[in-house]
C-alpha cells in the first residue's frame, strides 16, 4: 500500500500541534476537505511473483502441530485464495482474488477438512478488489471495503469501492464510501464494542464508522501521528484500538472510539518496521501484544501497565534473516500464536513459529511453504480450535493446521440461559458471558482482517453426534475479553436432526460447557 504525508502530518511530525477531531457535517452538506495526496511511498506487489530468498532448508520441529489438505478440490481461479472471513453460521467464506467469493461448509461431523465448496456470490458489477477492509457486521453479514488493487488490475487504483454480503440469500449489493472518500484502497478495519464498522484508509490518517443499521458512514478529520498506511489495527478489552505506526517508525498509538482522538503508546523497543511493512499483532489471553516485524524484531506491549519489552528475534536461514512483511497471525485455544515467517521482503521460503508468550518454536509447515512468502498466505482461527490456510500462489493449497495444545482454563463461554426444546427454522435467545473470547483471533499487518469474536452456537445430535450449527446475530456486544453478559439470537437449521441434542456457544475456538436441549 502506499503510505501518504500530508502537510499536517508533517507538521505533527515535527511536532506541530495536534488538531481536534471534526465531525464531518449532517448528511447532505458537503464533507470536510482532506489533506491532499503529496507522496508515494512503497506499494505491495499485485500478483504473486516471489522471488527466492534462499534455498529450503527443513528446520527440525518435534512439538506443533499437523497439517492437512482439504479433500475438495478448491474451486479458486489462477489467481488463488485470498481472504478467508469466518462466518456466524460456522461457514468460511473465502475470496477468490476477484469477483468470486466461495463458502466452505464443515460435514456433518464439524470437519472442515471433509467439507464441501459451493458458491459464496458475486461481487457488484466492477468490483473486485484485492488487498481490502472486511468485517461481520452484528447483524451476521459481511462487508467489504476498498481495494489496493481491482479486477486483477496491476495498476494501483486504490478504489473506494464496497459491498456487503448477505448470508440468508446468497447475494452481494453495493455499499457507498464515506462521503468525500476518492480512495480507500487496502484499508484496515475493526468492529467497535458497540458494533459499528471503523475503518482506516491507505492513504490518510482519517477513520469512518458505518452504521449497520444504515449502511451509511460519517467520518472525522483525525490528530493521528502518521497515515493509516500498512498499519492493522487491535481492538483492546477497554474499546479502544491498538496500532503500532509505520511510516512514523518506533511510534504505537492508541485510538479512543467515544473521543475520536489518538494518543501515543509509546516507542517500540527494537525497529518493527522494513520497507515501509510491518507483520501482524495479536492480543493474547494475558493482556499482551504480540508484535511481528518486517525487520525479524518482535515486541511485546502490556496492555495493563502500557510498557513495551523486547521479543524474540526470528532465526535466519541461510545467513538471512526470517521476518513478516505483511502476513498472517492467528491466536490458538492454547495462548500461543502461529505465523509464518519468510526470508526477506515477498521473498521465499516460509516457515511456521508458535509464540507462547516467552519464546519462538520451529513448528511444522504447509505443503507450500517451499514456494511461499508470508504475504500470500492467510490464516483464520476455526470454530474446531483449528487454523485455515489459504494460498494466493496456489488455487488448490488450502490447509487445516491441528494444534497440540488445549484450551486454556477460564477461556471458555459461560451459558446462562437458553431454551431447551428447540424447533427446525425458529428464533432463540441465548446469553451468557465470555460470548466474544479474549481477541479478535486474527490478524495481518493492513490487508487483511477476518476477527472470529463472535459467538457461535453449536447444536450436536446425541444418537447421531452429526454437528450443525445454527446462524447467530443481533450480538448485544463486539468487545474482547469481556465477563459482561451477552445476548444473541440463533435460528436452528431447518435440517437439523431431531431428538435429545447438546448445545454449546464456541468463541475463537474454545467451547463452552454443553447445555441438554430437545429438537422438536
Amino acid at each position: 500500500m502506499r503510505p501518504v504525508f500530508s502537510v499536517f502530518l508533517i507538521a505533527s511530525l515535527a511536532g506541530g500541534a495536534s488538531a481536534p477531531a471534526v465531525a464531518n457535517p449532517s448528511p447532505g452538506a458537503a464533507a470536510p476537505a482532506r489533506l491532499p495526496l503529496t507522496a508515494v511511498y512503497a506499494h505491495d506487489p499485485p500478483f504473486p511473483n516471489p522471488v527466492s530468498g534462499v534455498p529450503y532448508v527443513e528446520f527440525p520441529h518435534t512439538t506443533g502441530g499437523s497439517w492437512q489438505t482439504l479433500k475438495a478440490t478448491p474451486p479458486f481461479g489462477a489467481s488463488g485464495a485470498g481472504t478467508a472471513i469466518l462466518m456466524t453460521d460456522g461457514t468460511v467464506m473465502v475470496h477468490d482474488n476477484d469477483t468470486s467469493w466461495w463458502r466452505l461448509t464443515p460435514d456433518k461431523t464439524g470437519s472442515y477438512v471433509t467439507g464441501t465448496w459451493s458458491s459464496g456470490g458475486q461481487l457488484p458489477a466492477g468490483y473486485g478488489p484485492r488487498y481490502f477492509a472486511s468485517a461481520v457486521l452484528p447483524d451476521g453479514r459481511l462487508e467489504v471495503n476498498g481495494g489496493e488493487y481491482n479486477l486483477l488490475s496491476k495498476t494501483e487504483v486504490e478504489t473506494n469501492l464496497g459491498a456487503i454480503y448477505n448470508p440468508f440469500t446468497n447475494t452481494w449489493a453495493k455499499v457507498a464510501p464515506p462521503p468525500g472518500w476518492q480512495v480507500i484502497g487496502d484499508a484496515q478495519s475493526v468492529i467497535l464494542a458497540n458494533g459499528i464498522f471503523l475503518m482506516g484508509d491507505c492513504c490518510y490518517d482519517d477513520v469512518a464508522e458505518l452504521n449497520p443499521s444504515t449502511l451509511g458512514f460519517s467520518w472525522h478529520l483525525s490528530n493521528k501521528a502518521d497515515p493509516d498506511s500498512e498499519e492493522g489495527f487491535t481492538l483492546l478489552p477497554d474499546g479502544k484500538i491498538f496500532t503500532v505506526d509505520v511510516t512514523d517508525a518506533g511510534n504505537s498509538e492508541i485510538y479512543n472510539p467515544s473521543t475520536r482522538l489518538w494518543a501515543t503508546a509509546g516507542k517500540t523497543p527494537d525497529t518493527l518496521v522494513a520497507s515501509q511493512e510491518i507483520g501482524p499483532q495479536i492480543l493474547r489471553p494475558d493482556g499482551t501484544i504480540f508484535v511481528v516485524g518486517a525487520s525479524g524484531k518482535t515486541a511485546i506491549y502490556n496492555t495493563h501497565t502500557g510498557a513495551w519489552s523486547v521479543g524474540p528475534t526470528l532465526p535466519t536461514v541461510g545467513g538471512k534473516q526470517l521476518d513478516v512483511a505483511d502476513g498472517p497471525a492467528s491466536l490458538l485455544p492454547d495462548g500461543n500464536v502461529l505465523f509464518p515467517a519468510s526470508v526477506g521482503i515477498y521473498k521465499t521460503p516460509s516457515y511456521w513459529f508458535e509464540f507462547d508468550g516467552t519464546q519462538l518454536t520451529n513448528v511444522a509447515a504447509p505443503p507450500y511453504a517451499p514456494f511461499d512468502s508470508t504475504y500470500y498466505t492467510r490464516t483464520l482461527l476455526l470454530p474446531t480450535g483449528q487454523v485455515l490456510e489459504t494460498d494466493s500462489l496456489s488455487p488448490t493449497e488450502v490447509e487445516v493446521y491441528t494444534p497440540r495444545g488445549t484450551a486454556l482454563p477460564g477461556l471458555a463461554p459461560v451459558i446462562s440461559s437458553v431454551p431447551t426444546l428447540l424447533a427446525h427454522g425458529q428464533t432463540y435467545r441465548i446469553a451468557g458471558q465470555k460470548f466474544n473470547g479474549y481477541s479478535q483471533a486474527n490478524a495481518y499487518g493492513d490487508d487483511v482482517q477476518c476477527a472470529t469474536n463472535f459467538p457461535l452456537v453449536r447444536i450436536t445430535n446425541n444418537a447421531t453426534k452429526h454437528v450443525f450449527y445454527a446462524r447467530t446475530y443481533a450480538f448485544s456486544f463486539m468487545g474482547v475479553a469481556s465477563l459482561a453478559t451477552v445476548t444473541a439470537d440463533f435460528v436452528v437449521p431447518a435440517a437439523i436432526e431431531l431428538g435429545p441434542s447438546t448445545l454449546v456457544v464456541v468463541a475463537n475456538g474454545v467451547p463452552s460447557a454443553p447445555k441438554n436441549v430437545t429438537v422438536e
